[in-house]
C-alpha cells in the first residue's frame, strides 16, 4: 500500500529557504537540473532505506488553478486530496508520496483539473495526460483497425529497485518467430475478430506438435506486451520450449465485458471454432498438458473460466491481475467472486495455475483486486491444485504484465521442456 500522508521533499524545501533569502536564480537552477535528468524527483530517506521520497512536478506557465496526480502513488480516488502546491509565488507546482523502492507504475497528470469522478472512455489523452517533464512514457498505440482510436501516452515511475524486465527487448542475436494476422468468424457469437498467430523461429510443420498458448485481448498483448518478442528470447535461452502463440482480438469495450467476463458461448467459440480453424492451419498439441490460456484482468479472469470449463484442451492458467471481484448478476442475490463460487462448487480437474496480481491494484474499498485474488488462490489450493502464486509492487497495468509475463511461462512452459 502507498502511504497517502504528505510529505516534504528535501529538495523542495532548500529550493523554498533560497527563494525566501531572496536567491532567484536557485529557482533557474532547478529547472535547468529537472530538464537534464527529468521528473519526478526521486529522494533516498534518511533511515529507511526500503522507501524513496517522489515529487510530481508541473511548471506553471501563467494559468495553472490547480494540478492532480492520478494513478501511480496517488491512485484514481478522491483526485482534490491529490493536488500539488504552489512553491511560494514562484511557476513550480509539486506533491511528493514515500512509496517502495521496488514500484513501478504508471501515471498521469491533469491541469486545471475539474475535481469531479473520471470518465475513462472521454479523459484519457485529454483532462489525463502525460507528465511533460518526465520523458519515460508508456504508450497504448492507436489500433489501425479503429477509426475511434487515436492512441495515447501516458508518464512511467519506476524505482531504482525495480524487478529487471530482461525479455521484453528485442536482442539482435536471437531468432525472430513470424506474427501473422487473420480474420476469424464466429456463428457462435455472430462476429468476426482479428487472430494473430505466432510461430517460432525454425517453425516446422513436419516436427512434434508446438506446445499451445492462447492469449486474450490479441492487440494488446502484440503491442503493449511484447508476446512474440518474450517467446524468442524465452525460446532462445531454451527457458520455454518453441511455441504457438494465438491471440484473438476482444473487438470492443463492449465486446470484451460481454465475452471475457464467464460467458459459456465464448468458451464454446474456442472449442468448437479457433481452436478446429488454427489446427486446420498450423502444427500445435492437442494434449492440455502442454496448452496454455491467459490474460489479464478480465482476461485473466476469463482464463480461469475457460480452465474450469475446457480443461480438456487447456490444462493451463496465465492469469495477470484476474478480476476475480466480478459477480454473475449483481440483481439476483448471487455473492460476488462468482467464479471462485463454482470452483468451490466443482471437482478438482486437472488445471495447473499461475497467478500474480498487484499490491497497488486497490479500488475505493481498498481491497478488491487483492483480496478476490488472494480468496481465489486459497480455495485452489484447499482443493488440491497447483498454484504458482505472486505479487508485484505495482498497479493494473501493461507496464508490469509485460515483465511478468515471462515469470507466468516459466514457471508453466517450463515444465513442458521435461515432457519432449
Amino acid at each position: 500500500m502507498t502511504d497517502k500522508k504528505e510529505y516534504t521533499s528535501p529538495r523542495i524545501a532548500s529550493l523554498k529557504e533560497a527563494l525566501s533569502s531572496g536567491d532567484n536564480a536557485a529557482l533557474e537552477s532547478f529547472w535547468q537540473e529537472i530538464a537534464e535528468h527529468g521528473a519526478p524527483l526521486m529522494e533516498r530517506i534518511e533511515d529507511d532505506p526500503e522507501h524513496y521520497l517522489v515529487t510530481f512536478l508541473w511548471r506553471d506557465e501563467g494559468d495553472t488553478q490547480n494540478v492532480v496526480v492520478f494513478s501511480g502513488p496517488a491512485g484514481f480516488t478522491d483526485p482534490a486530496k491529490n493536488q500539488m502546491q504552489r512553491l511560494l509565488e514562484s511557476d513550480l507546482w509539486y506533491r511528493s508520496y514515500r512509496v517502495r523502492s521496488n514500484l513501478r507504475q504508471t501515471y498521469m497528470l491533469s491541469h486545471n483539473d475539474p475535481l469531479t469522478d473520471l470518465d475513462w472512455k472521454a479523459d484519457l489523452g485529454t483532462r489525463l495526460v502525460a507528465d511533460p517533464l518526465n520523458p519515460q512514457i508508456f504508450a497504448f498505440p492507436k489500433d489501425e483497425d479503429s477509426q475511434n482510436d487515436h492512441g495515447f501516452t501516458i508518464s512511467v515511475l519506476e524505482l531504482p529497485e525495480a524487478p529487471p524486465q530482461p525479455y521484453i527487448t528485442p536482442r539482435p542475436d536471437v531468432p525472430k518467430g513470424r506474427v501473422e494476422k487473420h480474420r476469424v468468424h464466429s456463428e457462435i457469437l455472430n462476429n468476426e475478430r482479428r487472430v494473430y498467430i505466432y510461430t517460432p523461429p525454425g517453425y516446422d510443420s513436419e516436427s512434434e506438435p508446438y506446445a499451445l498458448l492462447l492469449l486474450f485481448d490479441g492487440p494488446a498483448y502484440i503491442e503493449m506486451v511484447p508476446t512474440p518478442t518474450i517467446l524468442d528470447n524465452l525460446i532462445s535461452e531454451g527457458k520455454i520450449p518453441p511455441m504457438i502463440a494465438v491471440l484473438p482480438d476482444s473487438l470492443d469495450g463492449e465486446t470484451r465485458s460481454r465475452e471475457l467476463p464467464c460467458h459459456q458461448p465464448f468458451v464454446d467459440f474456442l472449442k468448437q471454432e479457433l481452436l478446429p480453424w488454427v489446427r486446420e492451419r498450423y502444427h500445435i498439441t492437442d494434449d492440455p498438458a502442454r496448452s496454455i490460456v491467459g490474460g489479464s484482468s478480465y482476461g485473466g479472469l476469463a482464463s480461469s473460466f475457460v480452465g474450469l470449463r475446457a480443461s480438456e484442451y487447456f490444462g493451463n492458467v496465465l492469469s495477470q491481475s484476474g478480476s476475480y471481484w466480478w459477480e454473475s448478476d449483481p440483481e439476483d442475490g448471487i455473492p460476488q467472486e462468482s467464479l471462485t463460487q463454482q470452483f468451490i462448487e466443482s471437482p478438482r480437474l486437472p488445471v495447473r495455475f499461475y497467478m500474480e496480481v498487484g499490491l497497488q491494484e486497490r479500488n475505493a474499498s481498498d481491497t478488491s483486486m487483492i483480496i478476490t485474488n488472494r480468496h481465489l488462490r486459497d480455495i485452489l489450493r484447499l482443493k488440491g491444485y497447483e498454484v504458482h502464486y505472486t505479487e508485484f509492487n505495482g498497479g493494473h497495468d501493461y507496464l508490469c504484465w509485460r515483465g511478468t509475463l515471462s515469470d507466468g511461462l516459466t514457471t508453466l512452459a517450463g515444465q513442458f521442456i521435461s515432457k519432449l
